[in-house]
């Protein structure tokens, strides 16, 4: 089936965004979901049709996939409504649905402290409780591929640098940020040798249209082109702060009160470490951004 219209939800986000600027520029036709009317004229400037609606009009989002060749949902990726409306509207119709799902699956509550392990797309996962529901869901739009939809799940890692659509910044690094600058040094929890693997959103957006354009349905994807342990990322933010190469420690518990439970134990405490080799030998990802120091 030729692609020529994607419907893609979360269309003024991070990743979103950066996804609908890439299809802009290659001639396809893009309709964005957004919630806030005040955004639509903004978002039709960089030349997609503006859908304003919610994520759980259940109407709006099969009329919306049936009209378009491919769906790229990149909002409330968590919440098995629109992805269950996606799945029930394209069956049998050999249509592309790609889900954004997120690293924090591979993680427990490491609290700091590092391990070692490098996580494959054929290694089985045990998640912690928190991420049942979430690799529950990934599997849910994994097993649609044998109802007649080209189904395909993407799993971004740490994603840092500048979103080129309406929203600029990515979340974890902002965050580290902002207790940073109020502390006067980079922080980091308990040890912070955790280790997270990253990707430039840029980088993250080109494999959206890679796999658009060539994976076949069934197929899952980690995104990552390096890896940074969070004692390293608390230095850098020292280094921009005029603290040379220092980081300071705060407790599990302190991190929980500042960012809550989700933020500390799963984005900012875990290890998060995978390869994307599977992207770049099976549909020719080719990222071009290396270092994550440089966006920091």
């Amino acid at each position: 089936m030729t692609i020529k219209k994607v419907f893609l939800t979360g269309a003024n986000g991070y990743i979103g965004g950066t996804i609908a600027h890439l299809l802009v520029k290659k001639g396809y036709e893009v309709a964005g979901l957004i919630r806030k009317p005040e955004l639509a004229a903004a978002l039709e400037a960089q030349g997609v049709r503006a859908v304003i609606g919610s994520i759980d009009n259940a109407t709006l989002l099969k009329k919306e996939a049936l009209a378009a060749d491919a769906v790229i949902h990149t909002a409330s990726t968590a919440d098995t409504f629109p992805i269950d409306t996606f799945i029930d509207a394209l069956k049998g119709t050999g249509k592309t649905l790609i889900h954004t799902s997120g690293s924090s699956i591979l993680g427990k509550k490491d609290k700091g402290e590092k391990s070692g392990f490098i996580h494959t797309e054929d290694f089985p996962l045990d998640p912690v409780l928190e991420r049942v529901s979430w690799v529950g869901l990934n599997n849910h739009v994994l097993r649609s591929a044998t109802e007649g939809i080209r189904s395909i799940v993407i799993v971004p890692t740490m994603i840092y640098g500048e979103g080129l659509g309406l929203h600029k910044e990515s979340i974890q690094i902002p965050y580290l940020w902002k207790l940073s600058k109020e502390k006067g040094i980079g922080i980091h929890i308990e040890k912070g040798e955790s280790i997270w693997s990253n990707v430039h959103v840029v980088d993250t957006a080109q494999l959206y249209v890679d796999v658009l354009e060539k994976a076949t349905a069934g197929s899952l994807f980690y995104v990552e082109n390096g890896q940074a342990s969070f004692k390293e990322i608390a230095q850098a933010i020292s280094k921009k702060l005029g603290k040379g190469n220092t980081a300071a420690s705060i407790s599990m518990d302190e991190a929980v009160a500042y960012w809550g439970p989700e933020m500390a134990n799963f984005g900012l405490g875990a290890n998060s470490r995978c390869s994307a080799n599977k992207a770049r030998a099976m549909v020719g990802w080719q990222p071009i951004y290396n270092s994550i120091f440089e966006y920091i």
